[in-house]
């Protein structure tokens, strides 16, 4: 029998113009999906994947991009120069999309139901009742928990998992035979992610429709695709089978994104990045158990850096104006104890209280009750010179650094400025070199200085939140989410930067993430919370071989372990 090819993409190529400057973006790429089947397209941030997905929905921006050549044949017609209406008739009904960040794509002023009930009312002739029906069985379809309460939720009253639920239910609404699904699970919890990629494996093979998946993860997309093209620079530098990309990888590129997640087995002293593939410089030396054993008998000789005692933390939620609150314990009679140069591991899905824990010893958002003993003094009850001296020692990395920078101080100012106010350096110009010092350290270089947040990348953003973190001098640092919505490969680069400053400045973490595998590389202990509290406690590699808690045992299961 004869495959059919849904899709058929023919030596595109796109440009990008700003002013008299043409910017060759995607290079003559080709390759093809055939109905009834999932192809994945990976590569780092920058590397063409998501404008290659605008260019078959019609969506590139007009003034500033263009195909310039090739052809893309979606059930045999060229869709290569159709207008706006005939692109109209397309998109929702034979093709559909779901984005990464579905809080953006969602109208945050209309309730779920309505936002799936337009692409039916604008792409099929049911009635109004039917259509209502219609969504609610979508509702259902996608595994939504209490499909009317949904139905009538608006998007800020229902949890990430379930607004990515919403918008496959609106993807799929009409059928399409061809769903691209971009970064769909980016940031998201392992265990949801891990519910997303079955949804979307049961949907395909329920509606026999095609899927066109876009990552950055390789571990993630070989549970899923039939097919896979590696994309590095606006070029297609290898595509194959799931099997033969991942056992028998021919390009260096392609062998860094596989090798670029921390390995569940064994510990490496730095994890490799692309450059390092692409040069051949690969370090192999890992961290034996041994090594680690007499590392962690130097760290627990020590007196706590910080010790939380029967932490508890309640919120009073209201349902409405005169309704009576309900109390809400988000921390839930946590203890424990972070020692001088450990990192502690905080895991757990979203809403498990972990950023709350965080806030609550950052003195952001004070505790209910319990002590927090920071070098053997409470800080729970600190007068405001005491305080500010406690926010140079304790300091934060943020899951978004452009979110937490200033857009109209250049980089050099943001670091500056908190160094002023707690008194660092003697001058200006002391300071500024003390910065570019810092700005080296973290990998950036002097010019970094003088440029602002919005001309760099995620990654190098979030070295500038590093470098203004470190430039305080702190002894504990809470990584909140920190690397959760880096690349795969750049998320590499930030963790041995982590660990490299851990070793040069004596740096104590608490590392909070969802993401079990990066949590058991970077951590000595590790905490598992779930429902605000401790489920499991103890060495992070032990937790990992021989989990007691069913949560844990889920968590784990859930991390993406490629072929």
């Amino acid at each position: 029998m004869e495959i059919e090819k849904l899709l058929i993409v023919e030596a595109l190529n796109i440009s990008f113009f700003k002013d008299t400057i043409e910017k060759h973006i995607i290079k003559n790429i080709s390759f093809s999906v055939n109905t009834n089947e999932i192809v994945a397209i990976v590569g780092e941030s920058g590397s063409g994947k998501s404008i290659s997905s605008l260019a078959l929905m019609g969506l590139l921006p007009k003034r500033v991009s263009k195909i310039t050549s090739g052809s893309i044949l979606f059930n045999e017609q060229n869709i290569v120069g159709l207008s706006e209406k005939e692109f109209q008739t397309i998109r929702g009904q034979d093709i559909a999309m779901i984005f990464q960040e579905p809080m953006s794509s969602l109208n945050p002023s209309m309730r779920c139901g309505k936002q799936v009930e337009e692409i039916l009312n604008q792409h099929s002739k049911l009635t109004s009742s039917d259509i209502k029906a219609e969504v609610l069985n979508l509702f259902e379809k996608v595994k939504l928990p209490n499909p009317k309460r949904i139905y009538k939720a608006y998007p800020h009253e229902i949890s990430g998992g379930q607004k990515q639920r919403v918008m496959i239910a609106m993807a799929i609404a009409c059928k399409p035979k061809l769903l691209i699904a971009d970064e769909p699970t980016t940031a998201l919890d392992v265990t949801v992610q891990k519910d997303i990629l079955e949804l979307l494996k049961d949907l395909q093979k329920e509606t026999k429709m095609s899927i066109l998946f876009i990552s950055h993860d390789l571990s993630l997309v070989s549970e899923l695709a039939d097919k896979v093209l590696v994309m590095y620079k606006g070029d297609i530098v290898e595509q194959g089978t799931t099997e033969a990309i991942f056992n028998t990888p021919q390009h260096n590129y392609t062998k860094a994104l596989i090798s670029a997640r921390p390995s569940t087995e064994y510990r490496l002293k730095q994890l490799p990045t692309i450059s390092d593939f692409m040069s051949d410089a690969v370090s192999k030396t890992i961290i034996s158990d041994t090594d680690r054993k007499a590392n962690h008998e130097k760290i627990y000789a020590q007196a706590p850096l910080l010790e939380v005692i029967d932490l508890e933390k309640t919120y009073v939620s209201k349902t409405g104006w005169f309704s009576k609150g309900k109390l809400f314990k988000a921390v839930d009679s946590v203890s424990f104890k972070v020692f001088p140069s450990e990192t502690m591991g905080l895991v757990g899905e979203s809403g498990c209280g972990k950023s709350t824990l965080g806030n609550a010893i950052l003195q952001l958002d004070k505790a209910t009750s319990g002590q927090i003993i920071y070098k053997g003094k409470d800080i729970t009850y600190l007068n405001t010179s005491e305080m500010r001296q406690l926010r140079k020692d304790i300091q934060i990395i943020f899951q978004d650094p452009f979110a937490s920078l200033n857009p109209r101080l250049t980089v050099g100012n943001a670091i500056i400025e908190p160094m002023k106010v707690h008194n660092i350096g003697n001058s200006d110009t002391d300071r500024k070199e003390k910065v570019i010092t810092i700005l080296e350290k973290v990998g950036l270089d002097a010019s970094a200085f003088s440029r602002y947040p919005h001309e760099f990348s995620g990654g190098q953003r979030q070295r500038v939140g590093i470098a203004r973190t470190i430039a305080l001098e702190p002894q504990l640092i809470v990584c909140d989410e920190s690397v959760s919505a880096l690349d795969i490969s750049v998320q590499a680069q930030v963790l041995n930067l982590l660990n490299n400053l851990k070793s040069q400045f004596g740096f104590t973490y608490i590392f909070i993430s969802h993401d079990l595998a990066v949590v058991k590389y970077m951590a000595d202990q590790l905490l598992v919370m779930n429902n605000g509290k401790i489920e499991e406690m103890g060495d992070a590699d032990s937790i990992y071989k021989s989990p007691k808690k069913n949560y844990t045992k889920k968590l784990i299961h859930a991390i993406p372990k490629g072929l």
